[in-house]
């Protein structure tokens, strides 16, 4: 079976999740971008950290569906705040991100790790 392991994605998403939240602030995004950026490395935080404990609030089943959710939302925020500021650097900063978390998630095998 090919993939990366479910322990390899919480991994990048938690070490992802922090230099999310501050690149924006380091890019000089504006407050809406940032704001953006920030929500989701917060969420992204949080799906992470629970991707291997053996008690997880999220099911593993379900947590592919909120990596995409969240991917699309960013996507879909970043071309918003472009629209609606005239921000692009917001809009490639998230749309980036969105399309990371999407080629993340395609690429993980979501099966509980052995003994979990």
């Amino acid at each position: 079976m090919s993939g990366i392991p479910l322990q390899v994605h919480g991994a990048t998403e938690v070490i992802a999740a922090p230099a999310i939240m501050a690149a924006p602030f380091l890019l000089g995004l504006d407050p809406a971008g940032t704001a953006v950026a920030v929500l989701f490395g917060v969420l992204l935080l949080a799906i992470g950290l629970q991707a291997e404990s053996p008690r997880r609030a999220l099911p593993i089943s379900a947590h592919a569906g909120f990596d995409y959710l969240l991917a699309a939302a960013a996507v879909a925020l970043g071309l918003g705040i472009g629209i609606a500021t005239g921000d692009w650097a917001s809009t490639v900063f998230l749309a980036g991100i969105g399309a990371a978390q999407v080629a993340l998630t395609a690429m993980t095998r979501f099966v509980a790790p052995r003994g979990a």
